[in-house]
């Protein structure tokens, strides 16, 4: 078979044909992706480099926010300009994080929520995604990403985790309005991207994290009253487009699966290979004819804690059982974490490349 362009490549996988071989993708925190350039000799900041390196076949584009400064700094924090989010720096043995704090809306009633300053659709450059579509179009080039639509994680950044899953089994009107506004942005601002995009795109990525390691996270009966037909607005637009959507989604998730292709979901993203019924096998056996794979190659298994052979074995018996019929893109279940030894994360690539040929 002829060696076929990253796009091919991706759009015959998520017709679950077989293509050369199969897709990868990347995603990595700055500790490892930092020494991954080194390793390839790249500057620090040459993003595109280090995917042309391992071989990645997806490219993101989105509209950078262009906007005014709505939430002011604050002393021994990170404050995101565009929507108050708060971090602070977490220090651990293989490096550190920012994690979220403050959470400045955990008490905030209805008046308050709709007091909260959001940006306006007319706040993003439009005019960006149409220019890195034309520069990306040999590959799968994605808009969106596990943020877009996320409402249980986004809202929890500002208003807690708990008091978010109290909203929802609640109904609290002030949550539920923060849900609604962020929608809304969100379903403007995906639209005039693709607008921009001008055929250029060829995945949405929306997200929302719906399953703990052994269960899920909310009932069936909370995700079909409060994400469901939120999330549907998001898919009706990409499919206006004619684009499949995939939607992120970490833990056990594959309980709500039979809902996403319900909805006109074509592809999962993540795949925790040991959380609840999320096996390889599990998952190909119910699903493989029906949604496109995207993950599975756990960033807590060999990839942090095994030696390079063992990312060699993991990645091989993965392909085995998903590579058949196509329908699967080799991935990272999250992103990289700094724990991984560098030639962990450069034999998984490798054996994707030894053992992902039809």
């Amino acid at each position: 078979m002829k060696t076929a362009t990253s796009k091919e490549r991706v759009l015959k996988t998520f017709h679950h044909e077989e293509p050369d071989r199969v897709p990868v993708d990347y995603s990595a925190n700055a500790g490892i992706d930092s020494r991954l350039k080194a390793h390839f000799g790249l500057a620090a900041t040459d993003d595109v480099g280090l995917l042309c390196a391992l071989g990645v076949d997806f490219r993101e584009v989105a509209a950078p926010y262009v906007g005014p400064r709505l939430f002011p700094e604050v002393s021994g924090r990170m404050v995101d300009p565009e929507r108050g989010v708060r971090r602070r720096w977490i220090e651990h043995e293989s490096g550190g994080y920012w994690d979220y704090c403050d959470f400045p809306l955990s008490g905030a009633d209805l008046g308050d929520i709709q007091r909260w300053p959001m940006p306006s659709a007319d706040d993003y450059d439009y005019a960006a995604v149409t220019e890195d579509c034309r520069k990306h179009r040999r590959f799968a080039v994605v808009a969106g990403s596990p943020g877009l639509g996320d409402l249980i994680n986004r809202s929890g950044m500002l208003r807690g985790m708990e008091q978010v899953l109290v909203d929802l089994v609640t109904d609290d009107p002030a949550g539920l309005l923060l849900l609604d506004r962020r929608i809304e942005l969100d379903v403007e601002v995906t639209r005039r991207t693709l607008e921009a995009a001008r055929g250029g795109v060829d995945i949405l990525c929306i997200g929302e994290d719906l399953g703990t390691q052994i269960a899920p996270m909310i009932s069936m009966e909370l995700f079909r009253r409060h994400i469901r037909p939120r999330h549907q607005r998001l898919v009706d637009v990409a499919r206006s487009f004619g684009i499949p959507v995939m939607i992120h989604s970490c833990g056990s998730s594959s309980w709500a699966y039979d809902d996403f292709i319900e909805m006109g979901i074509s592809a999962v993203d993540t795949l925790q290979p040991e959380a609840r019924h999320m096996a390889p096998r599990y998952l190909k056996d119910r699903f493989g004819s029906r949604l496109v794979f995207h993950g599975c190659i756990s960033t807590a298994g060999p990839i942090a804690y095994g030696t390079p052979e063992d990312v060699r074995t993991n990645v091989r018996e993965t392909l085995a059982v998903m590579m058949p019929g196509g329908g699967y893109c080799l991935a990272p279940t999250h992103s990289i974490q700094d724990n991984s030894p560098t030639e962990n994360v450069l034999a998984m690539y490798e054996a994707a490349r030894e053992y992902g040929r039809y």
